[in-house]
């Protein structure tokens, strides 16, 4: 396959340029201007469009096992290729969870008949309790990209100090859901004017998020452990992880575009479909959260895709689900809401979906390296497009939906085959 004409961006390796890129055998083979076509060879003409590495997603959840009724690995995966991702790491908070190397089994499996690279998180603790630690060493033996609790915060001091230490001591990496529950009211909600104006005495405090974010960057710089903090909502998470990285610790952290493109009052304008664990916060949490994923503070941008079913988030407020789909909507979402407005360049949004993501977990991806994996995405930055419950994903659960955003995924190639056309 020869890809001829496309705007090249490989952040990887500070290349922005128009050139054409061969693929053979599932690698990028040669990049260049002006390469000729070999006999039989197949052309795909991308004048006019930009070719970037495949989006990575270090955090989303296809519900499989358990849950196959809002999405499993097969529906989750074709979502992924849509929205331009060649690799995806599963959330563990499945039933029964991946605390265990055969069910860790199972979702590799599953992936490696995809099309697409599917990893899989482990838990940290069994049964996600936050009791006891799992068999990590069998679980990161067995292929786990990330152990996680996500979903539930870790509350045990002692024991979360302890994972780090193993995985300081182990190269591995640990992953943070934020949220005290003793300062959460009604999930899913910024405590505040939008709490308030819904009728609950108490939404999600911010500082939920905050204490447990202070608390493991102390304890990531105690114990020199690689650690994400996921989907940060909060200016002062922010500000907190910014700091850990001064004093030295390896800590990493991701944002969402919903937490970087909406605030608490969307909550009014969509209700549950604008619900999701850590909530919409403040204009200011917003605005801090772009400057952090500009300044690099911020050097990953996840999609936290989480589907569920129209009958359960057709529920009242307090009793629906918390979570949003993602995955078809992220990168439109990070071009419109950062690239157009000026906050990011075109390679920085495309470096935090890719080189970024890539080099917290250690994944072979991520670049258009001659070499590497062909993972490609080609993309329209100028097509704008209206988001419909069109999805690929079994869920329809997007606030996103009637909105207009700019940047459309035209063709994402997965070692070397085409996995997504949106031609076909």
């Amino acid at each position: 396959m020869l890809i001829k004409g496309a705007r090249a961006v490989d952040p990887a390796n500070n290349r922005d340029e128009i050139y054409d890129i061969r693929i053979k055998d599932g690698v990028i083979a040669e990049t260049g201007r002006s390469l000729k076509a070999e006999p039989e060879e197949e052309v795909i003409d991308a004048s006019g469009l930009t070719a970037a590495p495949g989006f990575i997603d270090g955090h989303c959840h296809f519900r499989d096992p358990g849950f196959e009724y809002k999405e499993d690995i097969f529906t989750g995966a074709a979502a992924a290729a849509k929205g331009g991702f060649t690799s995806v790491i599963c959330l563990a908070n499945t039933e029964p969870p991946v605390d265990n190397v055969d069910t860790l089994n199972y979702v590799l499996e599953k992936g490696r008949k995809t099309g697409i690279n599917v990893y899989s998180a482990a838990c940290i603790s069994k049964g996600m309790n936050g009791e006891e630690l799992t068999d990590l060493d069998s679980l990161k033996k067995a292929g786990a990209a990330v152990f996680t609790d996500d979903g539930k915060p870790l509350a045990d001091a002692a024991l979360t100090e302890k994972a780090m230490k193993w995985a300081a001591e182990n190269g591995a990496v640990l992953s943070f859901h934020e949220e005290d529950p003793h300062l959460v009211g009604t999930a899913g909600v910024n405590d505040g004017k939008v709490s308030r104006a819904l009728g609950f005495t108490k939404g999600a405090e911010a500082s939920a998020e905050d204490c447990l974010v202070a608390r493991d960057c102390a304890l990531a710089v105690r114990t020199g452990a690689r650690i994400c903090i996921q989907h940060i909502s909060s200016g002062v998470s922010a500000a907190l992880v910014r700091h850990a990285k001064s004093m030295g610790a390896d800590v990493w952290a991701e944002a969402t575009p919903h937490h970087f493109s909406m605030t608490e009052d969307d909550v009014l304008k969509h209700g549950t479909l604008a619900k999701m664990n850590p909530p919409l916060r403040t204009e200011e949490d917003r605005r801090a959260i772009i400057e952090a994923i500009a300044d690099g503070t911020i050097e990953v941008i996840a999609t936290d895709h989480a589907p569920h079913s129209e009958k359960e988030k057709a529920r009242e407020f307090a009793k629906a689900p918390s979570g949003i789909i993602g995955l078809e909507t992220s990168f439109a979402a990070g071009y419109t809401y950062l690239v157009k407005p000026g906050h990011l360049t075109l390679s920085k949004l495309i470096e935090r979906m890719t080189a970024g993501p890539a080099r917290l977990y250690s994944l072979n991806a991520g670049t258009l390296s001659e070499g590497a994996p062909a993972d490609i995405v080609l993309i329209d930055t100028e097509e704008k497009w209206l988001v419909t419950d069109d999805f690929a994903s079994k869920s329809k659960n997007s606030p996103y939906i009637g909105e207009t955003l700019t940047g459309k995924v035209k063709m994402t190639i997965c070692g070397g085959k085409v996995v997504y056309d949106e031609t076909r």
